[in-house]
């Protein structure tokens, strides 16, 4: 399976450009109203099944107007959960126990004029005839394995956490400079927390 650095190197190199030159002249995809986005975590939790803890969460992601002129453009983008397992500490700083990121790519193939999404992690993907339903099933995350309960101490208190981001590392350095002064391009959620039953 191609990396999605890979993937900007041998498909891409024009939307990149396109795209470049569209944030720096400030025309060509900006739609007439520009529409922030936001990622959102709805509602997460997690459930003992067999060994492994598994996570059931709803997420609300709303791309920006710059992000969807991107991805309708040839720029695959890049979403992200970041999830961590934290063991509460008593007299000392709270530890970070284990931490677990799931890369999704999301896509847009004009030939087809369907949204493809694509776990970078396992490889699974499928295709959506809307944006809606695309990010709508991004959105739902069911069953993810998140850690196996024989690593977790009986006696101690764990808690976890969750956020979502739009992935922006994975870009050329020059769209990174832009990405960074550019508001529409800071999608992260805020980290949804709650306790790990054990």
């Amino acid at each position: 399976m191609s990396t999605p650095a890979g993937k900007m190197k041998t498909g891409s190199r024009y939307a990149l450009f396109a795209l470049l030159l569209a944030l720096v002249l400030g025309t060509g995809l900006a739609q007439d109203v520009e529409r922030e986005g936001y990622f959102e975590v709805r509602s997460a939790s997690t459930e003992l099944v067999g060994p492994v803890h598994a996570l059931d969460a709803r997420l609300q992601l709303v791309l920006s107007s710059e992000a969807l002129a991107a991805l309708e453009n040839g720029v695959t983008l890049i979403i992200e959960l970041q999830l961590q397992v934290i063991r509460a500490r008593r007299f000392f700083v709270d530890d970070v126990e284990a931490e677990l990121e799931v890369r999704y790519e999301l896509e847009y193939s004009p030939v087809t004029q369907r949204y493809i999404v694509r776990n970078v992690n396992s490889g699974d993907q499928d295709s959506f005839a809307t944006l809606y339903s695309a990010l709508n099933s991004l959105g739902r995350v069911q069953g993810l394995p998140v850690i196996d309960d024989a690593l977790l101490n009986a006696d101690a208190e764990y808690r976890v956490r969750l956020r979502a981001m739009l992935n922006t590392e994975r870009y050329p350095a020059a769209l990174r400079v832009l990405f960074f002064w550019r508001g529409q391009w800071q999608l992260q959620s805020e980290w949804y927390e709650w306790s790990l039953e054990h």
